[in-house]
């Protein structure tokens, strides 16, 4: 490969992060712990600062030993003892007006790094809108500000969402601030000027067809990287809703219920009875470690072309051009119960389906709030605390927000990451796979319904355990 000019370009992403010094946020995070993962097994980056909140009574060399304990460090460590002596956590929070960083450490990254992530966010859809704002906008803001005080900076990477932009069916790889109700500039200028209370309370004016706060806040600050980074080589990741790994670090790994893994548990515990979902309607799913190597992969070419760039670019990944619809992700759970089904289970596991909310909620009323308060008084009865009517509850706000994901096929465009990917070498194609249309969706469910049994509900993948589990269900 050769430029315009006729030099000849480095191709190699491990060589490009030789000796480079990482500054990410969001490193607790579920794709942050699997971007720090890849970055030491696979590169010989020299230091990973690792942005972190301060926890009271928790020193923070003292979480970073417990690292040496999980499993998605498991595979890195039996091949590099000491990799994760190459990490430095540093305190500080998205909520603090000056990101909560101390000035030693500010001075430290800004003489230091080369590459900066900007990951972190509260991803609850039902957050209020104060919060939001502060951690996903004004933090974005923030976070360039510092990067423009670097003075090795190669490469800035936004991760935002691929439903930033979703008051919009076809979603393009190019910033849509046309369709913001008003500007990130003037929505952080009114958070200065009210309290949270009345903030919050003008959520709904604010947000316009947006349709919670967490996408607001995301759209708005795409709207700062686009009007705020200068001359800072700064690209965005827009990855689909994230899902438990297909290869790495480890098969199926997950750390917690996010997204549809959580209605996954839900059904296969039998606590799960009814949906609302328009079952036609294509998933937009990326496993963890394809949106880690994607984000991985842009750093390379942000930095390559950073002379280039007009403003900054953007790279979605989804799995548009290899869909899989609501019905087979539906239908995979009883595919699945029957090889490997959990030995605690509340009813039997299946799942109602249902196309209108007012129906799902009279249905609700009689196979998830009725059967939960008969379950939390015999709770009470024998001197333990109510749970079920929270959890359905819970279960009940998520329908309803997750209504407008539920009903919409979303088309996203990958042209950018297409030619990313064509730009990569043969080699690198294959240690910093994304490439979703290969993607075998039954055996990746298989695989990640499996994991979740270990991962999420704690269960141990043994003959006995699966046989447990089938003489419940044939019980029930």
């Amino acid at each position: 490969f050769v430029q315009s000019n006729g030099a000849e370009m480095d191709y190699d992403i491990g060589g490009f992060y030789k000796d480079k010094v990482v500054f990410l946020t969001d490193a607790t995070g579920f794709m942050g712990k699997v971007m720090i993962e890849k970055l030491l097994r696979s590169t010989d980056v020299k230091r990973i600062y690792a942005m972190v909140r301060s926890k009271r009574g928790h020193n923070l060399q003292e979480r970073l030993q417990l690292w040496q304990k999980e499993e998605v460090f498991k595979v890195l460590l039996s091949s590099k003892p000491e990799a994760l002596q190459r990490v430095q956590f540093i305190a500080g929070d998205c909520c603090e007006p000056d990101l909560g960083i101390r000035e030693e450490d500010r001075r430290l990254l800004c003489a230091e790094v080369h590459i900066v992530i900007h990951g972190a966010a509260t991803v609850r859809f039902d957050e209020a809108l104060h919060k939001a704002l502060a951690i996903n906008t004004r933090a974005t803001r923030l976070m360039l500000q510092l990067a423009k005080e670097m003075k090795h900076l190669e490469s800035y990477l936004h991760i935002s969402t691929a439903f930033s932009n979703c008051v919009i069916l076809d979603i393009e790889e190019r910033f849509y601030p046309e369709h913001l109700p008003c500007s990130a500039d003037n929505v952080l200028a009114l958070s200065e000027m009210v309290n949270s209370k009345v903030l919050d309370n003008m959520s709904a004016g604010l947000m316009g067809s947006f349709p919670n706060t967490y996408i607001f806040t995301k759209a708005l600050a795409e709207d700062i990287v686009l009007k705020e980074s200068g001359s800072l080589p700064v690209s965005i990741c827009r990855p689909n809703m994230i899902m438990p790994a297909d290869k790495e670090p480890i098969v199926g790994w997950i750390d917690n219920m996010y997204g549809p893994i959580a209605f996954a548990y839900g059904a296969a515990r039998g606590v799960l009875r009814v949906v609302c979902v328009n079952i036609d309607v294509h998933c937009n799913f990326v496993p963890v470690d394809y949106a880690s190597n994607l984000a991985i992969a842009i750093i390379w070419e942000t930095s390559r072309k950073k002379s280039q760039c007009q403003q900054p670019a953007i790279y979605a990944i989804g799995n548009a051009s290899n869909p899989i619809d609501y019905s087979e992700f539906k239908n995979a759970i009883p595919k699945y119960r029957k090889e490997f089904p959990l030995p605690k289970m509340l009813w039997y596991p299946y799942v109602l389906n249902v196309t209108s909310l007012w129906t799902y909620y009279f249905l609700a009323f009689f196979l998830h709030t009725l059967p939960g308060y008969a379950l939390d008084l015999v709770l009470r009865v024998v001197g333990r605390k109510p749970q079920f009517g929270k959890i359905y509850k819970k279960i009940n706000d998520s329908m309803k927000l997750l209504q407008h994901f539920f009903h919409n096929t979303f088309r996203f465009d990958m042209k950018n990451t297409y030619r990313l990917r064509e730009l990569m070498s043969p080699e690198d194609r294959i240690t910093y796979n994304f490439d979703i249309n290969s993607l075998d969706w039954d055996k990746y469910m298989n695989k990640s319904l499996r994991a979740m049994r270990f991962y999420v509900a704690k269960e141990v993948d043994t003959p006995e355990s699966i046989a447990k589990g089938k003489k419940l269900m044939l019980r029930l």
